[in-house]
């Protein structure tokens, strides 16, 4: 059996992640990375789908002993991807869609150097504050510091493997998009170190 891909999606607010996301789950080929969290759900939230919550104690343990692929701490909680659950995916053959920001994908980039690195943008920076402001939902406060952040984000694309933009009612070349990467990943040569031993021994 082929072993999944570790696929890592970032990207600034208003690139529109989620929606994405959210269409190639759709496909039972793809799953998504469930982070743990020390922080309290909120209403309606559900351990184990939209969080993992754990206690500090029980998130520093899982640090400590290596069961966390990436972590990182957020207004003073801290997140991270279980490794476990993340092996049982790929090695089911299904490919693993982990949606963090820049310094969780450089740690996967250490740690897993075979994950696959995708930068998701708006069409351009005048765009993303186009869409910030329309959402209605943030202060002017917020939103430059949004902002602000997207510009850090940008630094970190020279270590992506690929960037993808997501216009306004594009989302379905957006999804194509990715899709497209994931195959042609699965058919990389570096991916298949027996390729030409299997092709004379398969079928004797």
């Amino acid at each position: 059996m082929r072993k999944g891909l570790l696929i890592v999606v970032s990207g600034p607010a208003g690139s529109g992640k989620g929606t994405v996301i959210g269409r190639l789950l759709k496909d039972p080929a793809f799953a998504y990375s469930v982070s743990v969290t020390t922080r309290a759900p909120r209403p309606g939230e559900m351990n184990g789908v939209n969080y993992w919550f754990v206690t500090r104690e029980e998130y520093d343990k899982m640090k400590a002993q290596g069961e966390l692929l990436e972590s990182a701490e957020y207004c003073g909680n801290g997140y991270g991807t279980p490794r476990r659950q993340a092996e049982e995916v790929l090695a089911s053959g299904r490919n693993l869609i982990l949606e963090i920001e820049v310094a969780g994908a450089m740690q996967i980039k250490r740690t897993y150097p075979e994950a696959v690195l995708i930068m998701l943008l708006p069409p351009s920076f005048a765009e993303q504050e186009k869409r910030l402001r329309g959402r209605g939902t943030e202060t002017d406060e917020v939103i430059r510091r949004r902002l602000d952040r997207a510009r850090e984000e940008i630094g970190f694309m020279p270590h992506y493997d690929y960037v993808v933009y997501n216009p306004d009612g594009g989302e379905d070349d957006c999804v194509a998009d990715l899709r497209a990467i994931v195959r042609a990943e699965q058919c990389a040569r570096r991916r298949q170190p027996e390729a030409e031993k299997n092709y004379f021994e398969t079928g004797n």
